[in-house]
């Protein structure tokens, strides 16, 4: 029997994470793995940093920081088969200001979104602001981006409610400015809130319709993640 994998995870909040490990879940089938949450949290090492897309950025930073400038030199990453990072396309439009973050000379700028369709252009241009955090101009194998657009939301309401008349405008979903407010407009029996218990609620849903989500006929960006986690996966 195989050991179970271990994956690093920095997300921006806790219902990201139950929709990430669902997806996970599903990826790796049978094979069990040990996910633990690097960010958001409370440690010696790295202080407190909170939650949402600046502690995203300053864990990147700070974990860049530490091994001259590239995180890719950290041995923290051996400790993991692979590390995901966790960040919603919507910050692609907010300024580090807005986060309380004097930015490092070598971050590519904020705001740098795009027009949207498609999302992939707003979600590469923010993947390489991500990149320009961690030190490096591509991700060695062991780190994976999960990078939903506009917001995880999106993923929720196309596994739970496709027929939904927004999700069913397919991929320009993806550009809907608030998914997250589809949860909510559901019939009453059905709608979610976002918040752990919803989710937590949800989790094995989400994990079965992964497959269609991520499909030929899914969301592109989940669709990407769920090529890159699967290249990334060690035999």
């Amino acid at each position: 029997m195989s050991e179970p994998l271990r994956i690093g995870l920095v997300v921006e909040g806790p219902t990201d994470r139950i929709v990430i490990e669902a997806a996970v879940r599903a990826v790796l089938g049978e094979r069990s793995f040990i996910m633990t949450q690097l960010q958001p949290e409370d440690s010696e090492a790295f202080g407190a940093n909170g939650g949402g897309w600046p502690g995203v950025y300053k864990w990147c930073r700070q974990n860049a920081n530490h091994y001259g400038g590239r995180i890719s030199e950290n041995a923290m990453l051996g400790r993991f088969h692979l590390v995901i990072i966790h960040l919603d396309a919507d910050v692609a439009d907010v300024t580090y200001e807005s986060g309380n973050i004097t930015p490092d000379p070598t971050d590519l700028p904020l705001p740098c979104a795009k027009a949207c369709p498609p999302p992939s252009a707003t979600t590469d241009a923010l993947r390489d602001v991500a990149l320009s955090w961690c030190g490096i101009l591509e991700l060695p194998q062991t780190l994976v981006i999960c990078m939903p657009s506009k917001s995880t939301e999106a993923w929720v309401a196309a596994s739970l409610f496709p027929d939904d008349s927004y999700v069913q405008r397919g991929a320009s979903f993806e550009c809907f400015e608030n998914p997250a407010g589809r949860l909510g407009q559901q019939p009453k029996k059905r709608r979610i809130q976002k918040r752990v218990p919803d989710y937590r609620a949800q989790g094995t849903a989400l994990t079965r319709e992964w497959p269609r989500l991520s499909g030929p006929i899914g969301l592109e960006q989940a669709a990407r993640f769920d090529s890159d986690l699967r290249a990334a996966i060690p035999n």
